[in-house]
């Protein structure tokens, strides 16, 4: 009885892993990303192993039906307990679960955006950076050039553009559990020499 189960977990497993591997892979390949996108590539890689892995310990059940390798289908079938088919179980739920979750975080996860998140963030850090910086350096001039209007409007530029830029990275300042984002400690200057 429990290699049955175990049959059927497998299976389970195995195809939400093949599906899984063709939602990584498809916006991947459809974006010529698989070479650029390396942590992409390498969580479809796992999941298809998995895939694999699993499908392979159905076929290898199934074979002495067959009288194909009777003796090893026998043997894994025999190898089969109540601890082996619960984890089998445990993991083709997650798998299905994945899928649920899928399906109610689709606009975080759909194409490669999952993935490109660092990249973009890299990007987003230099634009804040480079439009941040060149205003306090505009207005560092202006002061020195004793053009006081035009180095509070630099400033004032610069802290617009930052805090709309920081505030459009980061999207509402609440967590999923409704909790206000805080710092942990307040912002300090440090006095040059």
């Amino acid at each position: 009885m429990w290699w049955q189960i175990g049959l059927v977990s497998n299976a389970a497993v195995a195809i939400a892993y093949l599906l899984i591997t063709g939602a990584v892979l498809r916006p991947l390949i459809a974006g010529g990303q698989v070479r650029s996108n390396p942590l992409a590539a390498a969580t479809a890689a796992i999941f298809f192993t998995c895939a694999i892995h699993h499908g392979g310990h159905v076929v290898h059940m199934l074979l002495p039906d067959g009288h194909v390798e009777v003796r090893q289908g026998l043997a894994m079938r025999a190898s089969y307990d109540w601890e082996m088919a619960t984890w089998d179980i445990v993991t083709a739920a997650v798998g299905v679960y994945y899928w649920t979750l899928r399906r109610a975080y689709s606009s975080l996860i759909r194409g490669a955006k999952l993935f490109d998140d660092l990249r973009q963030r890299e990007h987003d850090a230099l634009e804040l950076n480079d439009n941040v910086l060149q205003g306090l350096v505009v207005a560092k001039l202006a002061f020195e050039l004793d053009q006081r209007d035009r180095a509070m409007a630099a400033l004032d530029a610069s802290i617009s553009a930052a805090s709309r830029m920081v505030s459009d990275f980061l999207g509402p300042h609440q967590s999923r559990d409704g909790a206000v984002l805080l710092r942990s400690e307040p912002a300090t200057l440090e006095e040059s020499p």
